[in-house]
């Protein structure tokens, strides 16, 4: 056998023995047991997300509380999306649940923008003249929501371009940016 034919040979083998080393495609996902051995602890058995999905984070109002829920959408909402999301309230299985929103109408927000990490709410006229402490939960529901994204590290209100006093849970004002801990005894099981 010349060396030429060997070479052909041995090239030939080699790929071959390579090819059969591969995982084998599939045409559908199947579900798979995870090997036996000391790391069953790791393997999760929660169904995953579907793919694209993205978890969009809302606090709605359950009695006198506030209850985070997670809806899962294809892409992350902008600050304005989250907000519309908020503002139509609680879906038919969030509502069956006894979830409510204190958020009364679409006009409780005019507008919305982000200014070096706070999102800034202007405060539309539904909101003046609501009963105090479905002020305070509304509130509440907008900053705790915002405050749950990961671009925004507070959150401050505005009427007519002006800052305007927020009451916290506590009952006290505050013009300046407000967080989830300003609501923290609001949130059910906080």
């Amino acid at each position: 056998m010349s060396r030429l034919a060997r070479t052909v040979l041995v090239a030939t083998l080699a790929a071959a023995a390579l090819a059969g080393c591969g995982v084998p495609a599939e045409r559908s996902a199947r579900e798979i047991s995870p090997p036996p051995g000391p790391y069953q602890a790791v393997v999760s058995s929660a169904p995953a997300a579907a793919p694209g999905a993205v978890s969009e984070k809302l606090y709605l109002v359950k009695g006198d509380k506030l209850v985070a829920v997670s809806r899962q959408v294809r892409v992350q909402p902008s600050v304005d999306a989250q907000v519309r999301d908020l503002l139509a309230g609680p879906t038919d299985s969030e509502r069956d649940a006894g979830m409510t929103s204190a958020l009364a109408g679409a006009n409780v927000i005019s507008g919305i923008h982000l200014a070096s990490g706070a999102a800034v709410v202007e405060i539309g006229p539904a909101l003046q003249g609501a009963g105090r402490n479905d002020e305070v939960l509304a509130f509440a529901q907008v900053v705790c929501t915002l405050a749950s994204r990961p671009d925004v590290n507070g959150v401050a209100f505005t009427r007519d371009g002006h800052r305007i006093g927020i009451p916290r849970a506590d009952g006290s004002l505050t013009q300046g940016p407000l967080a989830v801990s300003d609501y923290v005894s609001l949130i059910a099981g906080g």
